[in-house]
């Protein structure tokens, strides 16, 4: 055993001496290089040898120290080279590697471990390990985010809202109007008089018996409690908030504007006895402004509290009714409450809004909200609560990895999108967790002062409108979250073919937008000063806009703008119909359509940027090398038990084990554990009861790793993968792609005739082995040489494709050139009449127009002005041989 570590010594060292002899001139750094895959070598070499003695791990027996000290050894030696092989070699200092910052930022690394913090562009196989983890690591992120949302929501909210809904808005007055018809002062005061006060107190069963139970009183079709008490509330405008043409100014006395905060009334009016005559702010009831139909109103304005029975409620409203609390200052008119079911755990919070315009009549909107302010009620809710801090640590997670690669790419992590949109689900997480933490708190706190006062008015106003804000930005960041996905699966060019598509005609699509929307804004301003007074689509500009982007998705009413004009409103809809939805749409169709074909034919050649069946083949092969490397050892076991008993006594002693064993390369360690497990009465020998329990175990292990096997073969033909041949023949001619962790690449076919001896053969002899191997670190340091001179082939090979490349390019300005000067030696020898100044005119005239041609010509062609004096030069000397009279006047003067 101790001449194979001292014969790998020495071929190291041979090794490394014939470097030295062939690269004398070798720089530093590639000498680091060079220690630095000796290193791999060895690592990997010392985790084949732990591989190889690890697996005999499940034959130790428990029951003796010195087997299980052995075991533990050869355990601990295997785990030894795994991680060896999967840590990067140590450049740093002893301190960093040491220290305790230097372990730190190790972990970091680990944890933290993206393609965008790494660099993957060398290592394919790192690049598709990293992007698994992402993705493995962002899906995990997605389901939790996933049960969050959905948690928040359930169709109870709907059919809650809708109950509500049915009963305030749908329940006719006594006139047979309902809310929703509202178009008048009386018809308000028929609907609050009459379904508003019977839809709030239900005080009588359907028997006409009287609820006598306080604690039942209050609720809502008997099931959702009415919290406190309601509101009523207007804003007024000012007498003079208007100004009245001259011509009728002695008739009409009074003018009442639009609704605007300049022009609200803050004067008291009526009774003055009480705050339905009185103003009050914004800041005094605590509210906050509401966009109506017709305009923005304040938080503030005369506001009446009802009462929390029938009888309390319609005084007060009929109070209000006899002193005309409504008038023709009155612009809007709020009825606010909040109802509780404590059968779902939700709250509505309603509001009704009636507005009556300066032009006479009414308007009415409304406002249900069902929301889920107590959060954690059941154990469904709290099960929710461990999701949401599930979501926190991700959030922590992603926030520490985008400050690593902003660390690390600077200013140019901005310019991804993908960064971007990272950014803002962090952000938007973050809001969220904050109001979280906020609405939980101040519910509290307004349900304790409820209950302490139910003839209060609790105002959820804000609470609610802001609950539905987080809803939807939950939402939002739901939205992202499901776009993201894109990023960790663009490998596959298959999925990059939208983003492709979309940045090869963003140029295109950009011209078409100003086009488009030049067209388009024209019809709607045409169509919202021509039907704006008569059409209700049309009644804004805003609203113009979206009807005609309904009218292109088919959405229209030919009707009414036929009835607003019976010449222009047909033209109007053929004309924009044509230019827009036959016109325009198709040819924004037609860039899609023809980027899209330029995009898949460009696509098809190339390759992905991974291909992750192949990576799973290779993992699949390399389980299944390992299947055949312990069903081989269990062969080379059973054939040892075969040639072990020399003397042939049937009596197998450890001597005669040891040195069968032995002469097929196992370690002492590996020996003794292997024979301590089977020799039960601890004789040091065994016997033939003892070698057949052996030899039946060995079948069973051995029928175990074929099914095994088998099993893998199948399932990668199910994956479409390259089959594996049945018989050892057809597996030898199979080649697997090295692990980088593993350090070393392997073929299975050498392992498993290296192995098939039992062991490497590293004194170059074949001994019990049944045919010649080769030693595992020989071949890894063979691979790595190979590898070194495939990189070296590469870039000379693109390094002549570059000189080429060069060398058309000069014989292409070559050729150019001489067409020049033939076309001006040309040219000039057809002006022979010409005396010598025209001709030199001409020579100049013709000089020029070439260098202007020449002008845009690229680098890799003759510069100009060396062109254009070479040019000059010929012509000079053609002219002088075209005109020779001429000339030799020159040269006499």
């Amino acid at each position: 055993m101790a001449s194979r570590p001292a014969s790998a010594r020495s071929r190291k060292s041979a090794s490394g001496a014939e470097q030295q002899q062939t690269q004398p001139q070798a720089s530093s750094a590639k000498s680091r290089r060079t220690v630095h895959d000796d290193d791999v070598v060895r690592t990997g070499s010392a985790q084949s040898r732990g591989q190889l003695g690890g697996s005999q791990a499940w034959e130790a027996n428990a029951d003796n120290p010195t087997t299980s000290a052995a075991a533990e050894q050869l355990e601990n030696s295997s785990n030894f080279g795994s991680q060896a092989a999967i840590m990067p070699a140590n450049n740093g200092t002893d301190d960093e590697a040491t220290g305790c910052w230097g372990k730190f930022k190790r972990g970091v690394r680990a944890v933290w471990m993206t393609k965008d913090t790494e660099d993957v562009s060398q290592n394919a196989e790192l690049k598709i390990k990293t992007t698994l983890r992402e993705l493995v690591m962002y899906c995990l992120f997605l389901v939790v985010i996933c049960i969050l949302t959905f948690g928040m929501t359930s169709s109870t909210m709907y059919y809650y809202t809708f109950v509500m809904n049915s009963l305030f808005l749908t329940t006719p007055t006594a006139s047979g109007a309902t809310f929703t018809s509202v178009k008048n002062f009386a018809d308000w005061w028929g609907f609050a008089q009459g379904p508003l006060i019977s839809g709030l107190y239900w005080d009588t069963w359907y028997n006409n018996a009287n609820v006598t139970d306080p604690r039942e009183r209050n609720f809502i079709y008997y099931e959702n409690k009415l919290l406190g008490v309601p509101r009523m509330r207007q804003v007024r405008v000012r007498n003079d908030s208007c100004s009245i043409a001259t011509d009728f100014r002695a008739n009409i006395r009074a003018c009442y504007a639009m609704y605007s905060r300049s022009a609200e009334s803050r004067e008291p009016f009526g009774y003055m006895n009480s705050t339905a005559w009185n103003y009050s702010t914004e800041q005094q009831l605590d509210g906050r402004g509401y966009s109506g139909k017709l305009a923005t109103y304040n938080g503030g304005g005369y506001y009446i509290d009802l009462g929390r029975s029938r009888e309390e409620s319609t005084a007060k409203i009929d109070e209000l009714f006899h002193g005309l609390w409504i008038d023709r200052a009155t612009r809007a008119v709020f009825i606010d409450f909040t109802v509780y079911n404590a059968n779902i755990n939700l709250f509505c919070v309603i509001k009704l809004i009636a507005e009556f315009p300066a032009t006479g009549g009414g308007f009415t909107s409304w406002e249900f909200r069902t929301v889920k302010l107590l959060r954690y009620v059941e154990p469904i809710d709290y099960f929710v609560l461990a999701c949401e801090c599930i979501f926190m640590l991700f959030i922590c997670y992603y926030i520490v990895e985008e400050i690593i690669e902003i660390k690390r790419h600077k200013l140019a992590y901005f310019s991804s999108f993908w960064n971007w949109l990272d950014i803002v689900v962090i952000v938007i997480a973050l809001v969220c967790a904050a109001f979280n933490i906020y609405r939980t708190i101040s519910v509290g706190n307004k349900l304790t002062r409820l209950l302490e006062d139910e003839t209060q008015y609790p105002d959820f106003d804000f609470l609610s409108f802001w609950q539905e804000q987080f809803n939807q930005a939950i939402a939002i960041t739901v939205f992202f979250a499901w776009v993201k996905i894109f990023k960790y699966i663009s490998f596959n060019k298959t999925m990059t073919q939208l983003s492709s598509t979309l940045g090869a005609c963003a140029k295109d699509l950009l011209g078409f937008a100003v086009m488009f929307f030049i067209v388009f804004f024209a019809f709607a301003q045409l169509g919202y000063l021509i039907f704006g007074t008569k059409v209700e689509d049309f009644r804004e500009f805003q609203q113009a806009i979206f009807t005609l982007f309904r009218i292109i998705l088919g959405d229209f009413d030919f009707a009414s703008l036929q009835n607003a004009h019976r010449v222009l409103g047909p033209i109007y809809f053929i004309l924009y119909v044509f230019f827009v939805f036959f016109v325009l749409i198709n040819m924004f169709l037609a860039i899609i359509n023809d980027t899209y074909s330029e995009v898949k034919s460009n696509l098809a050649n190339q390759p992905n940027d991974f291909e992750m069946t192949d990576y799973f083949k290779q993992r699949a092969g390399r389980v299944l090398d390992k299947l055949h490397l312990r069903r081989d050892k269990i062969v080379d076991i059973q054939r040892a038990m075969q040639s072990a008993d020399m003397n042939n006594d049937r009596q197998l002693d450890f001597e005669e084990w040891r040195t069968e064993l032995k002469m097929r390369g196992y370690a002492d360690g590996e020996i003794e554990a292997l024979f301590a497990r089977y020799d039960m009465d601890g004789d040091r020998v065994l016997d033939e009861e003892e070698q057949r329990k052996m030899q039946w175990e060995l079948e069973g292990q051995k029928a175990a790793l074929n099914s095994q096997i088998e099993s893998e073969r199948a399932e990668q033909q199910r994956q479409g993968s390259a089959g594996v041949g049945a018989d050892d023949g057809d597996a030898d001619n199979d080649e697997l792609a090295g692990d980088d962790r593993d350090g070393a690449v392997s073929l299975r076919g050498s392992m498993r005739s290296a192995t098939r001896g039992g062991r490497p053969n590293t004194s170059g002899s074949n001994s019990g082995g049944g045919g010649s191997g080769v030693p595992i670190d020989e071949f890894t340091t063979l691979s790595r040489r190979v590898d070194r001179m495939e990189h070296s082939i590469g870039g000379i090979v693109n390094r002549i494709d570059s000189v080429l490349l060069k060398l058309e390019s000069m014989e292409r300005a070559k050729l150019k050139r001489r067409e020049t000067m033939s076309r001006l030696l040309d040219s000039i020898g057809k002006c022979e009449g010409d005396s010598e100044a025209e001709k030199r005119e001409k020579m100049e005239r013709m000089v020029r127009q070439e260098l202007e041609r020449w002008g845009g010509a690229g680098e890799e062609e003759t510069p100009p002005a060396a062109a254009a004096v070479e040019s000059e030069h010929q012509l000079e000397s053609a002219s002088g041989r075209g005109s020779g009279s001429a000339a030799s006047k020159q040269s006499n003067r």
